[in-house]
């Protein structure tokens, strides 16, 4: 190999070496390019899946707000609905305290011209003693003029002018205290019959005046709607709903201008419920039609006396009674619905029969029979908006008619004097249902009112002379009062008492009667040693 050889062999050396370069950086060119493309294209990827998740994102968020700002409108139209209920709460407490001030107004005119009344007869009859007196006196005169004719010793008719002028006195005296209590006691009854005529003028215009307030508070239902724009569903094209509601519940609904509230009216609180149950599903469901109504209507009746009897089934168990008929174990369950001066009947009963059971354990009777009777004294006031008569009655008649006991049915008929009481059973059941009634706090009296009308009726009775203590007792109903025997006799307790009396009328207000009793008592103490 010569050195031509050796040349062409370094040249195709250094050409392969050339060639190799191009060609290594030709592919690696290429790979850089497309490692290239493939960053690009990746970080192009990226940027439309960041800029997807940041629109993703964005919605989320309006959705959310859009959720708060609903939320919050909600929450803002129910504390304005809230706080329109107040408004028109404290409009109507409002109205109501002007209606008792004018009522009280007129009690006291009425008052004033009892006591006007009152006046004239007092003085009706002082004229009447001082008639008396002047005719006595002219009796006297005439007696002393004849005692003086006549002469003093001398005789008539076999008598001495003494004799003759003490027997006349004797018959003047008789003949004017004939006089006298006939004449108190036609006043007396005149007196009674115009009391009984201004006192049954008073209790028509009183039970008028309240009716109002009473009805208004006792049996209307208000039910809140979710806008103005359902009460015109609720109506119905030309009436037609609202008409198939009120016949399948026997319920008046009244549609007027208070916002987003439809009232209920009824005497019987179980239609009002079930014509509150009906409406509200139906306005939760969205179709109301007359078809639609009556179906639920009788789907709400079904569920009512079901939840009804399950309320009387749980009220027999708490008070630990068995055995007791189901119908009425269903009026007890009606209970429920129904209250008494703002108390929850049934849950007065339940306490009524708790506390006949401790008497009777305590006093040795049947406690058995002692709660029965407390549970069912007032189960007459499940129907009396259905039946004529007081409850007491109406319950006595129901318990005769599903077969419980003569003692029981008359502790029931006898816990409101309607049937005077002649069992320890009934005795039992009247002093319970007093307590309960009484208790301060279950018919909205506050306890610092209850003691305050107390001390009231306690400070009266002490105001008057010759009275050591008194006593208030039966929630107010009755003050006892203990006098000092060395300073009031016997008739003046007569006195006392009535004078008591007159003066609790005239400085307190009070339902019912207040009964005053005057105690006088002597007692002789002694030690034998």
């Amino acid at each position: 190999m010569d050195f031509m050889d050796i040349v062409w062999l370094a040249l195709a050396a250094v050409v392969g070496l050339l060639v190799g370069a191009l060609v290594h950086k030709s592919v690696t060119t290429k790979r850089i390019g497309d490692a290239d493309e493939l960053a690009k294209r990746i970080v192009e990827e990226a940027r439309k899946e960041a800029q997807a998740q940041k629109k993703e994102i964005l919605i989320q968020g309006q959705d959310d707000l859009f959720n708060q700002k609903r939320e919050l409108e909600n929450e803002f139209k129910e504390r304005e609905r809230e706080v329109k209920l107040r408004e028109r709460k404290l409009e109507e407490m409002g109205g109501r305290l002007e209606e008792k001030l004018e009522k009280a107004t007129a009690k006291e005119h009425e008052l004033l011209a009892a006591e006007k009344d009152l006046a004239r007869k007092e003085r009706q009859l002082a004229e009447s003693e001082e008639f008396l007196q002047t005719r006595i006196d002219e009796e006297e005169q005439r007696l002393s003029e004849i005692a003086e004719n006549v002469g003093v010793g001398n005789y008539i008719a076999g008598l001495t002018a003494e004799e003759a002028k003490a027997r006349l006195f004797a018959e003047v005296e008789a003949k004017t205290r004939h006089e006298s209590a006939k004449m108190i006691r036609q006043i007396e009854t005149e007196a009674k019959e115009t009391a009984d005529r201004k006192a049954k003028e008073i209790l028509c215009n009183v039970i008028q005046r309240y009716a109002g307030d009473y009805v208004n508070e006792q049996t209307v239902t208000a039910v809140s709607l979710p806008s103005e724009d359902m009460k015109g569903r609720i109506i119905g094209r030309e009436g037609r709903n609202i008409r198939a509601l009120e016949a399948a519940t026997g319920v008046d609904l009244i549609i007027d201008d208070t916002p987003e509230t439809v009232i209920l009216s009824a005497y019987s609180p179980l239609r009002r419920q079930v014509a509150k149950m009906a409406l509200e599903r139906l306005i939760q469901d969205g179709r109301i039609h007359p078809a639609r109504i009556e179906d639920i209507v009788q789907k709400c009746e079904q569920e009512l006396d079901a939840q009804v009897r399950e309320v009387g089934e749980q009220a027999t168990f708490d008070a630990g009674v068995h055995g007791i008929h189901p119908e009425i174990i269903r009026l007890l369950g009606q209970l429920r619905y129904r209250t008494s001066f703002t108390q929850n009947v049934l849950q007065h009963s339940l306490e009524v029969s708790a506390l006949c059971g401790m008497m009777a354990a305590e006093l040795g009777m049947d406690v058995k029979k002692a709660k029965r009777a407390g549970l069912l004294h007032d189960i007459g006031k499940a129907v009396d908006h259905e039946v004529e008569g007081p409850h007491a009655l109406i319950g006595a008649d129901i318990a005769k008619k599903y077969n419980e006991g003569k003692d029981i049915v008359h502790a029931i008929a006898a816990h409101h004097e309607d049937q005077r009481p002649s069992t320890a059973l009934a005795v039992l059941v009247q002093a319970a249902d007093s307590i309960s009634g009484a208790r301060p706090g279950a018919r909205k009296e506050l306890l610092e009112n209850y003691v305050k009308r107390l001390e009231e009726l306690e400070g009266i009775a002490t105001s008057f002379e010759g009275v050591s203590k008194a006593y208030a007792i039966q929630a107010g109903r009755e003050i006892r009062v203990m006098v000092n025997p060395d300073n009031v006799d016997d008739d003046a307790t007569y006195l006392l008492c009535k004078d008591i009396a007159e003066k609790i009328e005239k400085n307190l207000t009070y339902p019912g009667q207040i009964r005053v009793t005057v105690i006088r008592e002597r007692r002789a103490m002694g030690f034998a040693k």
